[in-house]
């Protein structure tokens, strides 16, 4: 058997094929085009038991095309690989080496590889999430210009409402006036984008009947579940509560032994919209669910307010994996007993 890692750059790729003794015994440097690519490995395409590809910002192109040419492609999860240690000297042709290496010894940590049509909703809510925190940042820069010159803020609810006759007769100075204007009409621009992409999500993502499931729990509307549903993708891949949770970063990256603390992991490992989800979630639980406020509340008393929302996200995260993998709504006896 031949093994494949690729050690992808932003315009051109290493590709390394390694045997069973780790032997290279094809190796390139090529521009990132994928017809090059696919010629370079088609020789040795009925040998190989696998082509890695690290999980860089751009590799969509790549394991798609070779995907699409009938290579079993590998996403290799790169914050969890341990570099290759005890070496005075390592460059592209190493990483891409040890990439076939790790494959071949079957320890290679990978991620999962969505199908195109779900990867691009997915990207598509995180584009509306994107849009969101630039009209807010708007917002508050028409707050703040308010504050400055009439020492009171109006609220966000008023800045969306804005138009060009409520600007002047605010009776702002001409430039602090534009000022206002071109920040206003950026928020009604991005707000119908946001609309529009809203829109989409529904229609892809609303008659899915996960998405009702996830609706049923405390501080998960339509919006929040539909950054759920897709950015957990198949929820079979979780293996364990414990799993789920840690990917959605709600427990502590750190290193204990013999109870004492050793270290700290990869603060980055894990799905940060899963993340910012569930956190969000645990802020809308426990204003309007009284056994979440009450979960909330005790562990506020031991610890402290930003502790207790994680641990307030963490309880919801657990029970969504519950309720994905059993296909039950949501219930708040169990998820707070």
């Amino acid at each position: 058997m031949k093994y494949c890692g690729i050690d992808l750059h932003s315009s051109n790729s290493v590709i390394s094929v390694t045997d069973e003794t780790d032997r290279v015994v094809a190796e390139k440097r090529l521009p990132n085009e994928l017809s090059k690519i696919v010629a370079f490995l088609v020789p040795w395409q009925a040998e190989l038991a696998g082509v890695v590809v690290e999980t860089t910002y751009n590799w969509y192109w790549l394991v798609d095309g070779l995907q699409a040419n009938r290579f079993t492609v590998h996403l290799a999860h790169t914050t969890a690989i341990k570099k290759y240690d005890g070496l005075n000297h390592s460059g592209d042709e190493t990483a891409a080496r040890y990439l076939a290496h790790l494959l071949r010894l079957g320890i290679l940590p990978t991620g999962t590889i969505l199908p195109p049509e779900v990867r691009n909703v997915r990207n598509l809510a995180r584009k509306r999430m994107q849009l969101v925190r630039s009209r807010t940042s708007h917002i508050l820069a028409v707050e703040n210009i308010t504050a400055r010159q009439f020492g009171k803020r109006v609220t966000s609810n008023q800045v969306k409402r804005m138009d060009d006759e409520a600007i002047n007769h605010m009776g702002l100075p001409d430039d602090v006036a534009l000022a206002v204007w071109a920040n206003v009409a950026t928020i009604a621009t991005l707000g119908a984008q946001i609309n529009a992409i809203e829109k989409r999500l529904q229609e892809k993502v609303a008659r899915n009947p996960d998405h009702a499931l996830l609706a049923t729990v405390p501080g998960i509307g339509q919006t929040l579940a539909t950054v759920i549903l897709l950015e957990v993708g198949p929820i079979e891949r979780f293996a364990s509560p414990g799993n789920f949770a840690s990917y959605a970063r709600c427990v502590d990256s750190q290193h204990t032994s013999n109870s004492k603390k050793k270290g700290e992991g990869n603060t980055k490992n894990g799905n940060q919209y899963l993340s910012w989800a569930f956190v969000e979630a645990a802020n809308f639980a426990q204003r309007y669910c009284a056994e979440a406020r009450r979960f909330y509340e005790r562990k506020k008393a031991k610890t402290n307010p930003v502790v207790a929302r994680k641990a307030l996200a963490h309880k919801l995260a657990r029970a969504c994996l519950h309720i994905l993998k059993e296909r039950k709504p949501f219930d708040v006896t169990r998820c707070f007993a």
